[in-house]
């Protein structure tokens, strides 16, 4: 697809200390706000002091909550964990009694007027979940910062920030300017908690896309040069997801804003909100501009795809337990493989680098016996356990679970294509999220931080139907692909666009898909084998240590990949291993072909593409 003209948009230094637009309007209710007020008094041991007053409050005691989950994320994370010190006052000032409930709330007994809550809070990881205070910034998600009131979700907020005494450092967010550079507000407390915050010395980059701003906010250690040339690509990702969608969001605030941090301690993540992203990682511009972009390229996606093209299963979002979805498939999946579809219509990646992407999705899925465990939407249940969340006890995951980023991203590729082959490429997935966006995402005139017609899966499987003109082939897609446990024919599918399918190393011989790790004198299986792989077959398990192979002694795991590069699939080795409880066992094992699958253009593997195969390649990826 041909680029804008040259300097079209180009990204320019905002001068305002906050990233915050006069215009922005918004219709809040006319209850009294719960007012919030962040100070750090010592950032360097990573707290933030947190001070709430609500009014206007009806008789009885106050409620207060702190989240268990957060929106983007699935699982729990209990951020009650990190509160300490909390107390209340009444509007003289007097003590009030605080009782703790449960692990997440505490009563404030009060016989009337407003009640003023102050606590502290202690957060120490940058990425798009929790909290991060250290002297170089505050990184603030709202659920792991608030504590909130049962009763008031429809109060607005205001949020005033205060910084250190020594340090300059400015804002950027979601929320609506306030009545001063550093107070800002939120109409409810659905968009108060999908509002973060990066409170630093931030470099600062906006540039405008058909009427709309789209800002660039990081806190880094690199150059103003580098982040100008980031910039330029970034754009060029932005405008090419318009022009799948055909238009931008009307974001609440008329403004869209990248919230980033590239620091040496920083997590890697990405974070969807529904006028913003956080986008963590350890890496440098300099050091990983490619791979950074492909953050951006899937964030930037979420705006439309699950902020307002959003599952009913996610609206509203629940802060008090985990958020059960099973289309996650499509809110995510699909969102996985327009990132490196975006890059490659942006010029931002070859074909060789494209290939592997898309090839990664349908080698987690085609040869991974885990998907006849597991449904797509089965796969996108799961997010509650495994998304962020952490497990103490041994689960068997590694063999029953795939990603509902990699199996959705599988299902997107396999459905682009379809359509695209069965109208001779006059319809594509494109036309199908610009229907879904037509029908669930842009309908609006409902309250700010809601959406007005989230979907079911039938409602997903309706609009395929209209989309392609065909109800049985929409109806088979869902039945067989979706809540069934068939995978396409990617091969041919593929083949349409110069691409070749092939297994990675067909002539190498395979244990089981496991992963070994060094310990105590053997090779220890640290992940369960792949079912009806040679290893599983033989009886070993996750925990097992391999002492020998093929009569050698194995000490090391490039002991057992040189034990296995002398041999074919098909051959026999004998194993000597040690299981949990200390006994030694003697198997033989018949060694089979590795599953795992490549994707490589046509024209790398000795092949030429045809003049068919170039123009379905043209229309589908711009190359």
């Amino acid at each position: 697809m041909p680029e804008p003209p040259p300097g079209a948009g180009a990204s320019r230094l905002v001068a305002a200390v906050v990233f915050v637009v006069a215009t922005a309007t918004s219709t809040f209710h006319a209850a009294a706000p719960v007012r919030y007020s962040f100070t750090f008094p010592e950032p360097e041991h990573h707290w933030m002091q947190v001070e709430v007053t609500f009014t206007d409050l009806a008789a009885g005691a106050l409620e207060l909550r702190m989240s268990r989950s957060s929106p983007g994320r699935y699982s729990l994370h209990d951020f009650a964990k990190n509160v300490w010190d909390v107390q209340a006052f009444d509007a003289d000032n007097r003590p009030l009694a605080v009782a703790r409930v449960d692990g997440h709330g505490w009563s404030v007994s009060r016989k009337g007027g407003p009640v003023r809550v102050l606590y502290k809070i202690f957060g120490d990881r940058v990425d798009g979940t929790y909290l991060a205070i250290d002297p170089t910034h505050a990184h603030i998600n709202m659920p792991a910062a608030i504590m909130w009131a049962r009763g008031l979700d429809d109060r607005p907020a205001t949020i005033a920030l205060t910084p250190p005494s020594d340090r300059r450092w400015q804002a950027a967010t979601q929320l609506f300017p306030g009545s001063s550079p550093l107070e800002f507000t939120a109409p409810n407390l659905q968009y108060l908690m999908d509002s973060p915050i990066e409170f630093a010395p931030l470099s600062m980059r906006q540039f405008p896309v058909n009427d709309t701003t789209i800002r660039f906010a990081l806190h880094h250690t690199g150059t103003d040069a580098e982040l100008d040339a980031f910039m330029q690509d970034v754009e060029k990702i932005v405008r090419r997801q318009v022009e799948i969608y055909g238009e931008l969001p009307a974001y609440d605030p008329g403004h869209y804003t990248f919230l980033a941090d590239y620091l040496p301690y920083a997590a890697g993540d990405g974070m969807e909100h529904r006028n913003s992203t956080v986008i963590t990682s350890s890496s440098s511009l300099r050091a990983s501009h490619r791979e950074l972009l492909d953050t951006v390229a899937h964030e930037f996606f979420h705006g439309w795809n699950v902020e307002r093209i959003r599952p009913r299963s996610l609206e509203p979002f629940d802060f008090e337990r985990t958020n059960l979805s099973g289309e996650l498939w499509l809110a995510e999946g699909f969102t996985q493989y327009y990132a490196p579809v975006t890059l490659s219509r942006a010029g931002l990646a070859d074909v060789r680098s494209t290939a592997a992407s898309l090839g990664g999705l349908v080698n987690a899925v085609v040869p991974n016996p885990a998907r006849l465990v597991r449904s797509a939407e089965e796969m996108s249940q799961m997010a509650i356990f495994t998304d962020g969340g952490r497990t103490t006890d041994r689960t068997n995951w590694s063999s029953t679970v795939i990603s509902y980023y990699s199996f959705g991203g599988a299902l997107a590729l396999s459905l682009d294509l379809s359509l695209r082959e069965r109208s001779n490429g006059r319809i594509s997935l494109d036309d199908y999220m610009r229907a879904m966006w037509r029908a669930y995402g842009k309908p609006g005139g409902g309250r700010v931080g809601y959406v007005d017609r989230p979907y079911t899966a039938a409602d997903a499987e309706r609009e395929l139907a209209a989309v392609s003109g065909d109800e049985r082939f929409a109806r088979e897609f869902f039945g067989r692909y979706v809540q069934g446990r068939e995978v396409a024919d990617y091969a041919h599918l593929l083949a349409q666009a110069g691409f070749v399918l092939r297994k990675r190393a067909s002539s190498r011989a395979w244990l089981g898909g496991m992963r070994l790790e060094e310990r105590s004198g053997g090779v220890q299986l640290a992940t369960a084998p792949a079912p009806a792989s040679p290893v599983y077959v033989a009886g070993l398990d996750v925990g097992d240590e391999i002492r020998e192979l093929d009569g050698r002694r194995v000490t090391a795991v490039e002991d057992v990949q040189d034990v296995l590069s002398r041999k074919r699939p098909g051959e026999r080795v004998s194993v000597t291993f040690v299981d949990r409880s200390g006994a030694t066992g003697r198997r033989t094992i018949e060694l089979a072909e590795d599953p795992s699958l490549e994707l490589v253009p046509l024209e790398t593997s000795g092949g030429t593409l045809t003049v068919a195969q170039r123009t379905f390649r043209q229309a589908w990826l711009g190359i």
